[in-house]
């Protein structure tokens, strides 16, 4: 078969899910051909700009949203915008072309036969419909467009999140589905799921029937909108939306939608009475209470008297709208502090109070449905917690849930609430194996209902996640694990809130440099859960601050200090593959790196400024290093320097990887970005192994590196005053600015000189020292702690 490439797409319909779509590839590199309707009632001789109204207004508020559908604003140009009636004709020039027009049959069907006249043969094309059965729209199309047609369902908003259901017909050319599995996952950064052509397929299918399914239990057990969400999300592993503010976002309407779809379509289903829509959610229907899109749903926003902003929750029993109230349950109280993911479920699963009974019902109901709907949607059942995780934000897959509280257990759970249990599950137990998933050698398998045996799941060292090689364990303590991920290089991760840096993990980084030189290539350092690292332990910067402990401070800030540099000057390869959240320490990690493989959706900034701080880990020093290497190009040396103190004073966060390219975060021509995050640590190994095999030897130390002292100081400091003058500094972030400046340019030095890294970094930690005594820095910071949230600018 001949090699197949794609560098023209073409969209066919820029609605909200269309234009978002040609967004996602621009952004990957693509072109883009998006076209919609001509407006009604134009007349014939209508300028282009008219005809093209729709479709440029779509793109516009699609680039305008947030979140942001680029992954950096240069991508627009790669988007070429028309019409059906004048440019449908320029498809022949694409190599995919997605149809995403509105969600009617007989549409979808008149616009291929459109198609099919300019298409030229060998074209994928496929629909993005998300409950039309695909099989249906190919009728009187070609054996061509029939052989290269099939269904590539993209969930909303399509650059977040990562799933790509692709659902063939029974004539679509096997080879052009695996080619869609295939560059979804790698060049769309997709976790891409094979679907069978069944209603709502898999996602929306088992989706859609656990938000049913929560919202029958809450009647059952007379909990509020607020209870449910307070147990449906994070706490759990969901998204912040859990189950009624996701509801608001997606459209109460679409969801009703959605769920009288399988009701009406799968008349076979045991749990069809589930998806009957009850009486108070055909009320909000009827009132246009839709969520997010009319302003009103299951919340509204709304402003008190004194015109702060405030959320007020639906009372499902009055219909009226309320002040949100904090559930309280002793098992949640009990569950916040737990740090891991699998204790909070199993502590939860086994409480005695409402929420338990909440947990123990929505167990029964999720597993007995899972499992019964194998092989209906899907043969393999990885397929199922693939699809979740993917496109409903869900940590923990449903399959692995129950692996998690052990099958037994919950098939007596299933029998106790009068819910059938799959009889392939029984046969599986019968036969002596209690887990859905296992791993040996560090290869995790699959059980395979069909063959009735244990199978490798795809992707194998392509895949490479350190949980599973839990079996190939090093060394660890408190925080971190650190593992064997063969071919002799060491993988670390650590397990802390947010992913934040203190003494453990900073030990745990120097034991595996330590282990790693002494008897293997190299080093990972990567993070599984939701972000790599928020920064730094603020909490015991706050405590030995607070303490007036500066001689404690002094040696915690000059070890984390230290330990940045013994990733940089290693006498091994130390590869950092980061992901989410990559923020303070963080981000001072990357910098010291020998190469990074961000995530796409990597965050990645200097933020400390956002608490009174300066980076004190080594960034600041970082970045003059930096300034310095760049000054020897065409840019300034003031201009220079003042762009890299920029992005530290006003702790600019690079909203993606590319962006962080951009602030010079990452380094253009050594660090990667990596489209699907699953794919990271190995992309992360394989640059040890190749560093290793070109004969890496450990970086001779930066002795000569250049600053301005006063040169660059009263350019900074003016413009510091600046600010504070035009009210857009306070008097404390004007100190803050002023002691960056001065760490920056290499303190009040008479004439520019150059140092050496150290002088830098004892710059650098007297300052942050400093600060740490300012009580407007302690306030901040003490305000972080208590939002729970990430420093942020």
């Amino acid at each position: 078969m001949k090699k197949r490439f794609i560098k023209k797409v073409a969209v066919l319909g820029s609605g909200v899910m269309g234009s978002r779509i040609a967004c996602h590839f621009a952004g990957t590199g693509h072109q883009v051909l998006l076209l919609d309707i001509v407006p009604k009632d134009l007349p014939a001789d209508a300028p282009a700009a008219a005809k093209n109204r729709i479709v440029n207004e779509s793109l516009k508020a699609a680039l305008q949203s947030s979140p942001a559908p680029l992954y950096e604003k240069q991508f627009e140009k790669n988007i070429q915008t028309g019409n059906f009636e004048d440019n449908l004709q320029e498809i022949t020039q694409a190599d995919w072309v997605i149809e995403v027009v509105v969600e009617q049959l007989e549409i979808k069907k008149q616009l291929f036969e459109k198609v099919e006249r300019f298409r030229k043969p060998g074209t994928l094309i496929s629909s993005n419909t998300s409950g039309i059965p695909i099989h249906s729209m190919i009728e009187g199309r070609s054996e061509d467009f029939k052989k290269h047609f099939l269904g590539t369902h993209f969930f909303n908003p399509p650059r977040y999140l990562q799933l790509l259901e692709i659902i063939p017909t029974p004539l679509t050319d096997p080879a052009i589905v695996d080619f869609l599995m295939a560059y979804g996952d790698k060049q769309l950064g997709k976790t891409t799921v094979l679907c069978k052509d069944t209603p709502a397929f898999i996602a929306n299918r088992i989706g859609v029937f656990s938000m049913m399914a929560i919202m029958h239990i809450k009647e059952k057990l007379n909990l509020s909108i607020d209870e449910i969400d307070a147990l449906t999300g994070p706490i759990i592993g969901r998204p912040k939306s859990a189950t009624f503010r996701t509801a608001d976002v997606v459209g109460i309407d679409t969801l009703v939608k959605v769920a009288n779809g399988v009701a009406a379509n799968c008349p076979n289903d045991e749990s069809s009475h589930l998806f009957k829509i009850p009486a108070w959610l055909e009320k909000m229907v009827s009132n246009n209470w839709l969520g997010d899109k009319t302003g009103k749903g299951f919340f509204q926003k709304t402003k008190t008297k004194e015109g702060k902003k405030e959320i007020l929750t639906l009372d499902l029993n009055t219909l009226e709208y309320k002040p949100r109230q904090k559930p309280k349950f002793p098992s949640l109280d009990a569950a916040k502090p737990l740090e891991d993911l699998h204790s909070r479920i199993k502590l939860l699963n086994q409480a005695t109070d409402k929420a338990g009974e909440f947990f123990q019902q929505l167990h029964a109901h999720l597993f007995s449905y899972i499992a019964l709907r194998i092989p209906e949607i899907s043969d393999e059942i990885y397929r199922v917690d693939d699809a979740m995780k993917a496109g409903f934000g869900w940590e923990i897959g449903a399959f692995e849930t129950w692996d998690l509280l052990g099958i037994e257990a919950i098939i007596q759970t299933i029998e106790k609430h009068d819910l059938p249990v799959a009889p392939w599950v029984k046969e599986m137990v019968a036969a002596g194996n209690s887990q859905f998933y296992k791993i040996d050698n560090g290869q995790r398998y699959c059980y395979d209902p069909a063959s009735k045996n244990y199978k490798p799941l795809p992707g194998g060292s392509e895949y490479l996640l350190l949980s599973h090689r839990s079996d190939k364990l090093v060394w660890k303590n408190a925080s971190c694990k650190l593992v064997d991920l063969g071919d002799e290089v060491l993988g670390l991760q650590w397990n802390t809130k947010m992913g934040s840096i203190g003494g453990d993990v900073l030990a745990g980084i120097q034991t595996a440099i330590e282990k790693a030189e002494a008897n293997y290539k190299g080093l990972v350092i990567a993070n599984e859960g939701s972000n790599f690292s928020a920064g730094a332990n603020v909490g015991m910067i706050f405590m030995l601050a607070v303490e007036q402990e500066f001689d404690e401070l002094n040696i915690a800030i000059r070890y984390f200090q230290q330990t940045m540099m013994r990733v940089r000057y290693s006498n091994v390869p130390v590869v950092v593959a980061p992901h989410g959240l990559t923020l303070g320490g963080g981000c001072e990690l990357n910098l010291h790196a020998d190469q990074c493989f961000p995530a796409a959706e990597t965050y990645t900034g200097l933020v400390e400024l956002g608490v009174g701080l300066i980076p004190g880990g080594g960034g600041t020093k970082e970045f003059v290093l930096r300034a310095g290497k760049e000054m020897h190009s065409d840019e300034p040396e003031l201009n220079t320097l003042k762009n890299r103190f920029m992005t530290i004073a006003t702790a600019k966060v690079g909203t993606s990887a590319q962006e962080a390219f951009s602030l010079g975060i990452y380094r253009k021509g050594i660090d990667e970005i990596v489209l699907n995050p699953n794919r990271r640590i190995a992309n992360a190994k394989q640059a040890v192994l190749q560093l290793h095999q070109a004969g890496y030897t450990r970086p001779l130390e930066e002795t000569a590196i250049p600053v301005l002292g006063r040169a660059g100081l009263g350019p900074l400091l003016a413009g510091i005053h600046a600010m504070k003058t035009a009210g857009y500094a306070t008097e404390h972030d004007a100190l803050v600015a002023r002691k960056l400046a001065m760490v920056m340019c290499g303190g009040d030095l008479s004439e520019p000189t150059t140092v050496d890294e150290q002088y830098l970094l004892d710059l650098e930690r007297e300052a942050f020292l400093s600060l740490c005594g300012e009580k407007k820095t302690l306030e901040r910071i003490q305000n972080v702690l208590t939002s729970g949230r990430p420093i942020r600018n």
